[in-house]
């Protein structure tokens, strides 16, 4: 036994997985790009970006390396800042008119999926619906290997380039849904806190709450020995805590109490953003082999039904609502809720996010550090805050009780009724 959180369950797991990263993580790591493409074997690269990113002096320093390594590129700059099914298939076809041995992503965790995308179409074309997670697509598995792909992330939030996961909205739903699969984790990660200095407050406060709330789902999720017993090959992704997952978790924790309002309020203050970005890179492993859960899910109902607001630092083209931000403003209600699930772990959650615990209430510590942090760093106060109210309840937890592979792991199970609940107790936060 590893460990008494873990203690086993009639019928369920009895051993978990570790899959594998490769990162490279420091200040200057992006000038190994173009030696590292051509360890992989890479001639001619598929280079993915958004149109900002590619003006940004970072980007200019990954393309000079793979031009300086003799590395022939395909630039594509059209990525959006919220993928679709529509963009997705835009980079495939892309990708596959460029005739390319690899992939190499310079971005944010639109970037970084929506190569992942591109990358799995080109290698093994199929409908678009045939690999997402069902019950939303087919959920077929992917058939076999990837061509490398390199993850360069510019932004302290996602963990994309440590997971095998790869989010986009589907338009006809009005909802974010995606695909999950081992082949689709990155072959290596360049992570370079360099990247992060020039970002905006907002920008960095909206990714440091995913990075938060991506380390707190996967240390809350359901225990790897609830789920039952699996064929080894066929292990999720999201298996659920276990030991492996807590090491990164509760250090992301412990980053994010530390840095992350001192990340958001000055640009200038290095050591923070260079620990929050060491704690998005923690925190993404974790979740790529825990999991995260109900918040996330709520999550993708909360960015998809957004009918006006945007947030400040971010382009004003069209509603938007930043993926940390449409976490953060649900998890507050969330931890409340599930806290007697495991009273020991959010108690300890919430201490290493700076909270005093002593005589605490496990819900109230946690619930009320979030929202602490929350306000500390503008973050709206609940799903009203981004134009939401009780008439759209019932909507919001409609478009959230498809994400089972999010729901499926919470610590309880989740239906209708508990969404529209948590959704209701998600109007505020303070």
């Amino acid at each position: 036994m590893v460990c008494c959180h873990y203690a086993p369950v009639e019928g369920g797991e009895s051993a978990f997985s570790v899959d594998r990263n490769a990162v490279t993580f420091g200040r200057g790591a992006l000038e190994e790009l173009g030696p590292w493409a051509r360890a992989l074997g890479l001639s001619r690269v598929a280079l993915l970006t958004d149109r900002r990113v590619a003006a940004l002096e970072p980007f200019g320093r990954g393309l000079s390396s793979l031009r300086g390594a003799g590395v022939d590129v395909a630039l594509y700059d059209q990525v959006e800042i919220e993928p679709t099914d529509r963009s997705f298939q835009a980079a495939a076809k892309f990708a596959v008119d460029a005739k390319v041995d690899g992939f190499v992503s310079i971005g944010g965790g639109s970037v970084i999926d929506t190569t992942k995308a591109a990358n799995l179409y080109a290698t093994h074309p199929a409908e678009l619906l045939a690999y997402v997670n069902a019950p939303v697509g087919d959920g077929r598995p992917v058939p076999g290997p990837l061509r490398p792909h390199i993850a360069c992330p510019t932004t302290s939030g996602t963990g994309s380039e440590c997971t095998g996961i790869a989010i986009f909205d589907l338009l006809a739903m009005k909802a974010k849904t995606g695909i999950a699969h081992r082949h689709l984790i990155p072959t290596r990660a360049l992570i370079d806190p360099e990247t992060t200095e020039t970002l905006p407050g907002p920008v960095v406060a909206a990714s440091g709450f995913d990075v938060l709330s991506h380390a707190l789902e996967s240390f809350t999720a359901r225990p790897f020995t609830a789920r039952s017993g699996t064929q080894a090959l066929s292990r999720p992704l999201s298996q659920g805590a276990n030991p492996w997952s807590d090491l990164g978790c509760r250090e992301a924790l412990r980053l994010c109490g530390r840095y992350l309002v001192r990340a958001v309020e000055d640009a200038s203050d290095r050591e923070a953003r260079e620990g929050m970005m060491w704690a998005a890179t923690l925190a993404g492993i974790a979740f790529g082999n825990a999991g995260v859960h109900v918040p996330h899910g709520m999550s993708y109902a909360v960015a998809g039904l957004v009918s006006s607001f945007t947030p400040d630092g971010y382009p004003q083209e069209a509603p938007l609502v930043p993926h940390g931000m449409s976490v953060i403003v649900n998890a507050p209600a969330v931890f409340r809720r599930f806290a007697t699930t495991s009273p020991e772990r959010h108690l300890e959650a919430a201490g290493l996010l700076g909270a005093d615990v002593r005589d605490a209430d496990p819900g109230d510590a946690i619930s009320g550090r979030i929202a602490e942090l929350m306000e500390a760093t503008g973050m709206p106060n609940g799903i009203s805050g981004v134009g939401y109210g009780r008439s759209d309840l019932a909507a919001l937890a409609e478009g959230t009780i498809v994400q089972r592979r999010l729901l499926d792991n919470a610590p309880l199970p989740v239906d209708r009724e508990l969404l529209a609940e948590l959704f209701a107790s998600s109007l505020t936060c303070w």
